[in-house]
């Protein structure tokens, strides 16, 4: 049997599908006992990124991007709120609330996973945006979520204004655009195979369970 199975996930701290499409996917390995074989990268991916500093009032964002009505709206936040609480997650929908631009969410991310952190960073990142109300294209929210994952302010900062960096990620993004992504969340399997979309746990569950046998 392989050691480790490797799973890239391609996603946007700002997209509801991502978290929900992670926590059946954490499920389905907490099922199969798998937490010591799966390692699993962050892989960068935006959802919007020209998306102005100032970011976006959600609801005419989605009207804008998709079409959808204000009861639209409605229905798909009730429907996202119901499906995050059967996997413990809160999404906490606002009145004001904006979408925002996240390239800097994924500079930060790209140095924690150097740093060993990503994946707890990347939890708090959608917690902050999804439950706690807070702005993650702010600069000192981005920091103070990284100093509360461990890693040091200064060296963070350094991160956020690496032009190199800035660029690794953006060529990764092109990367997995090129592979032919075009949706988050996507999960690759040993970089041989792809579920893209939030799928149900079971879904997961076949897939892990046929790569542990291997």
């Amino acid at each position: 049997m392989n050691d480790k199975i490797k799973l890239d996930i391609i996603s946007d701290v700002v997209c509801p599908w991502c978290i929900i499409g992670y926590k059946r996917l954490e499920a389905a390995i907490n099922e199969l006992d798998l937490q010591d074989r799966v390692e699993i990268e962050w892989q960068p991916f935006e959802l919007n990124p020209d998306m102005p500093a100032e970011g976006e009032e959600l609801r005419a964002h989605v009207l804008r991007k998709y079409g959808a009505t204000r009861e639209d709206s409605d229905n798909a936040r009730a429907n996202i709120t119901a499906l995050g609480a059967e996997y413990g997650f809160e999404f906490n929908y606002f009145e004001e609330m904006k979408i925002v631009n996240t390239r800097d969410a994924h500079l930060l991310l790209d140095f924690a996973h150097e740093q060993g952190v990503q994946h707890a960073l990347k939890q708090r990142l959608f917690a902050a945006f999804f439950s706690e109300h807070k702005d993650v294209s702010d600069r000192s929210l981005l920091l103070a979520e990284a100093e509360s994952v461990g890693l040091e302010r200064e060296a963070a900062t350094l991160a956020l204004d690496d032009i190199e960096r800035a660029d690794r990620v953006m060529n990764l993004e092109q990367q997995w655009q090129r592979q032919g992504i075009s949706g988050v969340p996507t999960v690759i399997f040993n970089r041989s195979s792809a579920l893209t979309g939030a799928h149900p746990q079971s879904t997961y569950k076949e897939v892990l369970r046929e790569l542990a046998e291997q």
